[in-house]
C-alpha cells in the first residue's frame, strides 16, 4: 500500500475571470465573499484565494478598502491561510495591484510569473445574448488586444514590496517559460525555497490541457 500523502486544499472564492452573468452563485459583495470563504474553511479548505469585487457591479477591483470589508471577518472566524492576489486588469499599475497584499500582509500572495495574452477569449462573448453589466462584454470582447502584463520589473517590484512583510508567494505558471522565470528569480535571491508553484492548464494563451503537458510541467518544476 502506498504511503498516505497530506493534501492542502485551496479554494478560490471568486477569481477574476467569471462574471455575474455566468452564474447567479458568484460571490460579489464583501459579505458573500466572507461567507463563502468561512464555509470553505469549515469544509476543509486550508487556503482561501481572494479577489475583491465591486459590490454594485461585480467587476474585479484591487481596492484595498473593499478587501478590508471581508479580510478581517475571515480572519476572525477561521484560521485559514489567506492568499491575496497581486493580479489585476491590464490597465492597472503594479502599485495598485499589490496595495491590498501590502496592507493586509497575508500569509500568501499569488503572483503570475510572466505576461499572458488571452487568445480567443473574445469567443466567450458569443455564448451570451445579454449581459447584466456592460463591463462584462468589454472584458471578453476586448481580449483580442489585451495583455496581462507581468514583466521582469513588475515581478521584481511585487516580490520586493509584498515580500518585505513576510508574505510568501504562490507562483502562478501558465506556461513552461513561467517555470524558468521562477528559477530566474530564485537564482537572484528574491524567491526563497520551499517554492509554492501553481500550474494552470487550459487558460487561453497558456499551456493546453493535454495530459502530457502536466507531466512535462512537473518535470521542469522538479528541475
Amino acid at each position: 500500500m502506498a504511503p498516505k500523502r497530506k493534501v492542502i486544499i485551496t479554494c478560490a472564492i471568486t477569481g477574476s475571470a467569471h462574471t455575474p452573468t455566468m452564474s447567479a452563485h458568484l460571490p460579489i459583495t464583501p459579505e458573500q465573499i466572507a461567507q463563502e470563504a468561512i464555509a470553505a474553511a469549515k469544509a476543509g479548505a486550508a487556503i482561501v484565494h481572494l479577489h475583491a469585487r465591486d459590490p454594485e457591479t461585480g467587476r474585479p477591483t484591487c481596492d484595498p478598502d473593499v478587501y478590508g470589508m471581508f479580510v478581517d471577518k475571515i480572519r476572525q472566524a477561521t484560521d485559514v491561510v489567506l492568499n491575496i492576489t497581486t493580479g489585476g486588469p491590464a490597465s492597472m499599475k503594479a502599485d495598485e495591484r499589490v496595495a491590498a497584499a501590502i496592507r493586509f500582509k497575508p500569509e500568501l500572495a499569488s503572483l503570475n510569473m510572466g505576461s499572458l495574452s488571452p487568445y480567443g477569449r473574445h469567443r466567450i462573448a458569443d455564448r451570451y445574448s445579454a449581459w447584466k453589466h456592460p463591463w462584462e462584454a468589454e472584458l471578453f470582447e476586448g481580449a483580442r488586444n489585451r495583455t496581462y502584463i507581468n514583466t521582469e520589473d513588475v515581478i521584481e517590484y511585487t516580490l520586493r514590496e509584498v515580500g518585505r512583510h513576510s508574505t510568501r508567494f504562490e507562483c502562478e505558471c501558465y506556461d513552461v517559460g513561467h517555470l524558468y522565470n521562477v528559477a530566474y528569480f530564485a537564482d537572484s535571491g528574491l524567491l526563497k525555497p520551499p517554492f509554492i508553484i501553481q500550474t494552470v492548464f487550459g487558460f487561453s494563451g497558456g499551456i493546453g490541457l493535454h495530459p502530457e503537458n502536466l507531466t512535462h510541467m512537473r518535470a521542469i518544476a522538479d528541475k
